[in-house]
């Protein structure tokens, strides 16, 4: 599953603008001409989205992938401008079972944004990190009330099938190496945090896939396969 869009609500997109052009060094377009206030950014080959809406909660979570040659020099290239976020222990984060590392840092309403790095994808590249190796965005955080039953409902219907192990109660990553929903109980902290629980505004990610299709999550968010 590749995400082609994902469109969500913030609590000012202005300051989301100026931390996407000023941390990330993206493009913004700040002249989309819709109500409410949106603002549009492309982040390799998935349009990220943004409307205004002052009674958002934030605190969302996408993950970006890059070249798996680049993570140190990807950590070299957003230090300076963004702290890391990590435990007492650890601020870069190695995952066995989805042959992966990753690094955490926070984005606007205290989402909680990652890079990551696919060993399973032959996406190595040469020269100077930049914007430009900011591959997709693979990673979307849901939060919904019934974890199983979404899964369930998502293998069963979209033919999107749990990833690197069996669905649990609270937490459910769906999809492939390409493609990821991340399905939590809302208020459960985004890792590695402890208090940057996720909330449930609505969310819209669109995507190819094996079904086509509209997918309900819950709480007014949607898997749109094209």
């Amino acid at each position: 599953m590749q995400i082609t869009k994902v469109s969500a609500r913030i609590r000012d997109t202005s300051e989301a603008a100026e931390f996407f052009e000023n941390v990330l060094l993206l493009t913004v377009d700040r002249t989309v001409a819709r109500e409410p206030t949106t603002i549009e950014m492309r982040i390799g080959t998935t349009l990220l989205e943004l409307s205004e809406d002052q009674d958002a909660v934030g605190r969302h979570h996408l993950a970006v992938t890059i070249p798996s040659n680049t993570f140190a020099a990807a950590r070299q290239w957003l230090e300076p401008r963004s702290a890391l976020i990590g435990t007492p222990d650890a601020d870069e984060f190695e995952f066995a079972a989805w042959n992966a590392r990753s690094l955490y840092f926070t984005g606007p309403d205290r989402s909680v944004l990652e890079f990551i790095v696919r060993r399973d994808l032959d996406n190595n590249t040469r020269g100077a990190f930049t914007s430009a190796d900011l591959l997709c965005i693979s990673e979307v955080g849901v939060a919904t009330d019934d974890v199983l039953a979404t899964a369930e409902f998502l293998k069963t219907e979209a033919d999107v099938r749990p990833y690197a192990g069996e669905p649990g109660r609270s937490f459910a990553p769906v999809g492939d190496t390409d493609g990821l929903l991340i399905l939590v109980s809302p208020g459960r902290p985004w890792f590695p945090t402890t208090d940057r629980g996720a909330s449930s505004g609505p969310i819209l990610v669109e995507a190819t896939g094996p079904r086509p299709g509209e997918y309900p999550l819950g709480a007014g968010s949607l898997l749109r396969i094209r």
